[in-house]
């Protein structure tokens, strides 16, 4: 995989779409570069943009942006609820695929650099990207805002690392940086008091507030004041009226979402918001979010619930949806919001996106792929979805509550089954255009010989991994399928036996395909291996099948 860099860019204009427009067309000049979103806000005037790509890429991009709204953007006009300092107000850069943060934090010093020099804006790094740590918070470096920076820039410890030490009265300065992946994120309150709102921000936020008795501020042994923590790490907040929406809100940084995930940012602002008479009515993400962030939400208020947590990828991410709100003020489209969902390539599921009718039109067609690999991986992925129906359907059947942990762990485990061999399905079917891929490549000269023999023989052996993995993985399906017939609901216990009868397909179907590309495999020793290997998972499925289909029979009294 190439190296990816992320780069969110917050442009003080969140009312005139047409100058955003212009900005991000900017960025889409670039080839190698792609737009993922763009996140406007009214009340905010200020808008978040989102794009990937390599890092030269990238830096070009952002550059073409600044550069483009220094020229749109007035920000002596400027007015808007969202802290800001200039027409790009800050511009952070965050590692995503082959990355380190180092390498990240020189990319944007190069931007940086480029910006002060070339486009004499007053250009300041912020987080990885810093040296000086007592200017590394962008906070920090934001107080006072574009109005204050006049007097602000001309102190020589706040000279900016690049361009300029004069206020751009148009352009205002920037702010540019490395950071870890960030979530921005807004609660929205009952109440239409800012006041009400921040004393929230400040239960919640890890700085807390300035500790005060008697309406004194408390300092300590050198006079400076004490400050009470709040009970969330890694958590920026203030709180803010929205016009827009006629609300206030909590507004949100979450600067490290191992620490505290969104769906407990969420939790403890309600509880906090209870404390204080007032209700959390839903939330509002700005940008893009993690897949995982997601699916941890669903899984975490499921169990608050006490129901299985076994079910699919977008059930989850419906259950995150509406436990938090994320569509009160407007609709949440996963996979316009889920940055995974907005980098896959369409064709890496080009099967299993298809319609039942159309996978079996496809498979009937004269198109020898998909053929009885991707078949035997689908049985499988079938077998694994019953089994998971059964743990599911167990996990809530009535009577059965203080169960429900445990057939939701084995519901889980069905999911991750399913979800592998599903996958296999596609990777099957390129496994088999990768073989007649390298059998079209030329052999006029020896060295296309050697070439084209390499290619056809790493081919092979692709064609030979990923049926095993589809044994493999169909086998192990097995185990939770016996589970279910033996411990799970009996009303179901004919559709575990159908798992069972999947899985076993899957796994001899998948063997054939094993062996007749190994045949094709010069690789002797590796291939006298892999068929060792397999004819065991074979016999071990056989007797475990036969064994769970005469335990279903016993259950329905045959």
């Amino acid at each position: 995989m190439n190296q990816l860099i992320e780069c969110v860019p917050n442009f003080s204009e969140g009312v005139n779409l047409a100058i955003i427009k212009q900005i991000t067309d900017e960025i889409e000049t670039v080839d190698g570069v792609r737009l993922l979103n763009v996140d406007p806000g009214k009340a905010t005037n200020r808008t978040v943009v989102t794009f990937v790509g390599e890092p030269s890429a990238v830096i070009q991009a952002a550059f073409l942006a600044i550069k483009k709204a220094g020229e749109l953007i007035d920000m002596s006009k400027h007015k808007g609820e969202h802290p800001r300092m200039g027409a790009t107000d800050v511009c952070p850069l965050i590692p995503i695929a082959n990355m380190t943060m180092e390498e990240t934090a020189e990319y944007a010093k190069q931007l940086a650099k480029r910006v002060g020099e070339e486009l004499q804006i007053p250009a300041y790094l912020y987080e990885y990207a810093q040296q000086d740590k007592s200017r590394s918070n962008l906070s920090i470096i934001r107080a006072g805002e574009y109005e204050g920076f006049f007097k602000k820039i001309k102190l020589p410890q706040w000279k900016p690392d690049f361009g300029p030490a004069e206020n751009d009265v148009k352009r205002g300065a920037t702010v540019i940086g490395a950071r870890e992946f960030l979530i921005a994120y807004n609660v929205n309150l009952n109440t239409t008091s800012t006041r009400r709102a921040n004393a929230i921000a400040f239960d919640v936020r890890e700085a807390g507030r300035v500790m005060q008795e008697n309406g004194k501020v408390v300092t300590d042994e050198n006079g400076k004041p004490k400050n009470i923590p709040g009970s969330l790490k890694s958590v920026k907040a203030i709180g803010w009226y929205i016009e827009e929406y006629g609300v206030a809100q909590i507004s949100m940084n979450l600067t490290n979402i191992e620490i505290t995930p969104i769906h407990i940012a969420f939790d403890e602002v309600c509880k906090k918001a209870n404390e204080r008479g007032i209700r959390v009515t839903g939330s509002e993400l700005v940008g893009l979010i993690p897949l995982k962030a997601m699916l941890d939400a669903g899984k975490y208020f499921l169990r608050k619930q006490q129901r299985s947590v076994g079910v699919s990828e977008a059930e989850l991410i419906k259950i995150a949806i509406k436990s938090m709100g994320l569509d009160e003020l407007g609709p949440f489209n996963p996979r316009e919001r889920i940055i995974e969902y907005l980098l896959q390539d369409g064709a890496a599921s080009k099967l299993v996106g298809m319609t039942l009718t159309a996978f079996a039109d496809e498979t009937a067609s004269e198109s020898p792929a998909p053929g009885g690999g991707s078949i035997s991986a689908y049985m499988g992925a079938l077998g694994a979805s019953l089994a998971t129906m059964v743990a599911n359907l167990s996990s809530h059947k009535k009577g059965w509550d203080n169960r429900w942990e445990e057939f939701s762990k084995w519901a889980e485990q069905g999911q991750a089954y399913k979800d592998e061999l599903l996958k296999l399905v596609d990777l099957d079917t390129a496994a088999f255009n990768k073989i007649m891929e390298a059998f079209s490549l030329s052999k006029a000269t020896d060295e296309e010989k050697i070439a084209r023999d390499k290619a056809i023989q790493d081919a092979t052996k692709y064609a030979i991994e990923i049926p095993f993995k589809v044994m493999q993985t169909a086998f192990e399906s097995l185990t939770l399928i016996k589970a279910m017939v033996e411990t799970g609901n009996p009303n179901s216990v004919t559709d575990a036996g159908v798992a069972a009868l999947c899985a076993r397909s899957a796994v001899l179907g998948a063997f054939m395909n094993v062996k007749i590309n190994a045949s094709g495999y010069k690789d002797k020793i590796y291939t006298q291996d892999v068929i060792s290997k397999g004819n065991e998972i074979e016999r071990k499925t056989i007797a475990l099948e036969a064994e769970i289909i005469a335990l279903v029979n016993e259950k329905i009294g045959l």
